[in-house]
């Protein structure tokens, strides 16, 4: 049987026995394969930073120059970004593939090449500037928003019992006037039947003949008109009210509120930063960095436009123009080199004798643009929110905490100082007339 076995082998061709035991660590060798990359996957995954720093860090990068055209969980311009550390191959695909897309297709990688394709070979923009350590915190971001379990929408109930949102309905405020005017009319009834329970006590008394005619006379209304005090009183109401409207005009002098001129596009901010939840500051890039926010170019329109070319409400119009003025030839996707600029309209115009800074506010201070100009994500036509007056800045600063939090400068500050309230603006010089007036 065994020589049997052994000729058996030979004629069927299988490897000697010796051979054989050199290929059977093929099982272990996959198994250490698989197990390796197992091990991979694991560091790739506990590579992404979890800490609240870092993760707050990613959000204000992906607000300010991602969320144009991506969000977690949903497609936009580009695909929905949750889970995206499991489906490309690494880390460093990631960072290639922000600081250059374009090498990254070019180099002929598949996955690139496929999300490419996908969304109608829209190029997207080249962050060069960006460190593997801000993209990673965009990633971390990213990550931690997508774990986020949603919360469930409030529902009727809790809305009525809340008398169905803040403020007085209407509803109340006619009840309360109704109210004040029935109060009002039954005062004079009380007041009118206190004079005739006083008239008859007085009657009693044994008075003069002056004083009797004193008590039981008429008076009409003429002769309340020509009495002195009457006319008095009129023409002080008169003279104060005309230096009221007198004074509230020359205030008014320069005062541009709800000021709303017709743009030569029709933007609206309502779809953008409100539908669409574009970061302000992607588009008004100077917020951050320096005095002026910045009116963006018709190059950033065509970060998005170059491929959205008709609109929600006025189809291909206001778009076709941002490509006449940057000279861009939709059918061809070519520039022609013939531009015409937009010729936007100002709305927000200080004086020249008044300084503001944007990054001061919205870098340093944490303004949110909402606070200065109003819920700019529900303006289709943007106007002039705020008064922007000398006084409304002042107010302000009187009574905007000092955000002194991890501030080394401010906690010796309060130290010096002894003082256990929050920093107003005001306590560290925001009503010095130089610092807004050079």
């Amino acid at each position: 049987m065994a020589c049997r076995f052994v000729r058996f082998r030979k004629k069927s061709g299988y490897p000697k026995r010796a051979t054989m035991k050199k290929r059977l660590p093929r099982p272990v060798t996959i198994l250490t394969l698989a197990l390796t990359f197992i091990f991979n996957l694991s560091l790739f995954a506990q590579e992404i930073p979890t800490d609240e720093a870092t993760i707050k860090a990613g959000e204000a990068l992906f607000n300010g120059n991602c969320k144009s055209c991506h969000r977690v969980k949903q497609k936009l311009v580009g695909p929905a970004l949750a889970g995206m550390e499991s489906r490309v191959p690494s880390m460093q695909w990631i960072f290639d593939w922000v600081r250059n897309p374009a090498k990254v297709i070019a180099s002929g990688d598949a996955y690139a090449n496929q999300i490419y394709n996908e969304y109608n070979k829209a190029q997207m923009t080249a962050f060069t500037s960006y460190t593997d350590e801000q993209i990673l915190s965009i990633v971390a971001y990213v990550k931690a928003e997508a774990e986020k379990v949603e919360a469930p929408p409030a529902g009727s109930t809790t809305a009525d019992a809340a008398g169905g949102g803040g403020g007085v309905p209407s509803g109340y405020l006619n009840a309360i006037m109704i109210g004040l005017v029935v109060i009002l009319v039954l005062l004079l009834i009380i007041l009118g039947l206190i004079i005739n329970a006083l008239k008859r006590y007085l009657d009693q008394k044994d008075l003069s003949d002056e004083d009797r005619e004193i008590v039981h006379s008429k008076y009409t209304l003429g002769s309340a008109v020509k009495s002195p005090a009457f006319i008095f009183i009129v023409v002080f109401l008169v003279a104060s009210i005309t230096f009221k409207n007198v004074i509230d005009g020359l205030y008014t002098i320069g005062i541009q509120q709800n000021y709303q001129p017709k743009q030569p596009i029709a933007f609206s901010h309502k779809i953008h930063a409100g539908q669409y939840e574009i970061e302000c500051r992607y588009c008004h890039t100077g917020a951050l960095k320096g005095k002026q926010a910045n009116i963006p170019s018709a190059n950033m329109c065509m970060n998005c436009h170059s491929q959205i070319r008709e609109g929600t409400n006025t189809g291909t119009t206001e778009i076709s123009k941002i490509y006449a003025a940057i000279g861009y030839d939709p059918a061809t996707g070519s520039y022609t080199g013939k531009q015409k600029p937009i010729e936007w309209v100002r709305i927000h115009n200080l004086p020249d004798l008044a300084y503001f800074n944007h990054a001061q506010h919205n870098n340093v201070g944490g303004i949110e643009c909402q606070t200065c100009h109003g819920p700019i994500e529900e303006m289709d036509v943007v106007k002039q929110y705020s008064l922007l007056t000398m006084g409304w800045c002042i107010d302000c600063h009187r009574k905007t905490d000092v955000n002194t939090k991890g501030n080394a400068y401010y906690d010796k500050l309060l130290e010096l100082h002894n003082s256990k309230k929050a920093l107003k603006v005001e306590d560290i010089g925001g009503l010095e007339c130089a610092k807004c007036h050079y």
